[in-house]
């Protein structure tokens, strides 16, 4: 199957890039948009870092109310994904303003949480929140892609992971020190936040060019023709893998909650464990990103989503000691490291030039769908069963469709890789 592996297949040139000129393996536009995803998700994670604890602790809202809440925070965006992906391809060269659009949204909502102290407020907020975040990821993704040559395209989106991983690290210990700083600490984190993602909007105008226009670009096109793409042999596999595995991917949140309350830490240390996931990242991101492009995406993002299922199985171990939780902080940052930016790059490999918004946004779409589904359903378990038993519901049900997406991605037409 034709989705990692573009020794073997003859990709578009990217834009800008002369004819017989080799292009950098990580352009200038890349490094900005990485930029611009670092200060942003410092703002971003700011919040992130806090919410479980201010919703659960401070308002006193059941794990199953988390679920919905974190399900909005992380499926919402996924409803208008489809639609930022369009409107990007639409004419050319719409990518970086349908990005700012998204990142603005999102900048604004950040203030808006230090109004909103009842729980439809807040989901409110996040939701459009997270529309921001569905309008910007697959433009950004697809200027990514559109700068690099086709064989540098895991690396180039490793590079980008990693900065952007890099404001995940720091977005947690300024939450940290605000917290400990301050006296009503979580007012204090929102108004930092707020002004940390205007400055991220700010770089994005001033320092990512324009994408050029490209030659074959449709003037004018239909949402059903963004759909059409799913006819893609290559194109709708990668996008149901997405989907099976997405299913089975437990949040961020939830794995941290367990942690927190095996290890017993306290709710001033709980912003600190979303660090062991992020440096793990940061440090794995461009080498998993090369060795993608060197052995083929498909196979990292499957071996990706092994070392999620080797976090679970430490985290029903119950063995005490903080050496585990290191152990499962380091195959979750593993885990993103090999599936978030080679997915994209996959995904980007085997959609056309022109449409590679729409591209991104269906596999992107129905990964965040499910994984939205997956905290529902998460949340509602753990209300019922406790939250070891419904892990080990998760894990049992992750290594079934591991098994699923590998016999799934063994096409006829599959590239030897």
């Amino acid at each position: 199957m034709y989705l990692a592996d573009s020794r073997s297949t003859k990709a578009p040139v990217a834009p800008g890039t002369r004819p017989g000129r080799r292009g950098a393996a990580v352009p200038g536009t890349v490094l900005a948009l990485g930029a611009v995803s670092l200060i942003t998700d410092i703002s971003s994670e700011m919040v992130t870092a806090v919410l479980p604890l201010y919703v659960v602790a401070g308002l006193g809202l059941s794990p199953l109310g988390f679920g919905l809440l974190d399900g909005i925070n992380n499926g919402v965006g996924a409803l208008v994904r489809l639609v930022g992906g369009h409107l990007a391809d639409r004419g050319g060269r719409g990518h970086k303003t349908v990005a700012a659009v998204g990142y603005g949204l999102s900048a604004v909502c950040k203030p808006l949480l230090l109004l909103a102290h009842t729980v439809p407020l807040i989901g409110a907020v996040l939701a459009v929140d997270r529309t921001g975040k569905g309008l910007r990821t697959a433009p950004r993704d697809a200027m990514i892609s559109l700068a690099t040559e086709p064989e540098h395209r895991g690396r180039a989106f490793g590079v980008h992971r990693a900065m952007d991983t890099t404001g995940a690290l720091l977005g947690p210990l300024v939450a940290f020190a605000v917290l400990r700083a301050t006296v009503d600490g979580y007012d204090a984190v929102f108004a930092v936040s707020g002004c940390i993602a205007a400055l991220g909007v700010l770089v994005l105008l001033l320092f990512v060019p324009t994408p050029a226009r490209t030659a074959d670009a449709p003037p004018r096109s239909s949402l059903r023709d963004s759909l059409t793409l799913l006819r893609l042999p290559a194109l709708r596999r990668l996008g149901l893998c997405a989907v099976l595995l997405g299913l089975t991917t437990v949040s961020d949140s939830f794995l941290y909650l367990l942690l927190q309350r095996q290890l017993g830490l306290s709710t001033h240390l709980f912003p600190l464990l979303p660090l062991g996931t992020a440096a793990a990242f940061l440090l794995l991101a461009v080498p998993l990103g090369a060795l993608a492009d060197r052995i083929g995406r498909r196979t990292l993002f499957l071996a990706g989503h092994g070392a999620l299922l080797l976090a679970y199985v430490l985290v029903l171990a119950r063995i005490p000691g903080g050496a585990v939780a290191v152990g499962v902080l380091l195959l979750h940052g593993m885990f993103y490291a090999a599936t978030d930016g080679v997915l994209a790059a996959a995904t980007a490999n085997a959609t056309p030039a022109d449409q590679q918004g729409a591209g991104l946004a269906l596999v992107g779409t129905g990964q965040a769908l499910a994984r939205f589904a997956c905290s529902l359903a998460f949340g509602a378990a753990w209300s019922a069963w406790g939250g070891h038993t419904a892990l080990a519901a998760t894990a049992t049900a992750l290594a079934v469709s591991a098994v699923a997406a590998y016999l799934l991605l063994r096409s006829p037409d599959e590239v030897t890789e």
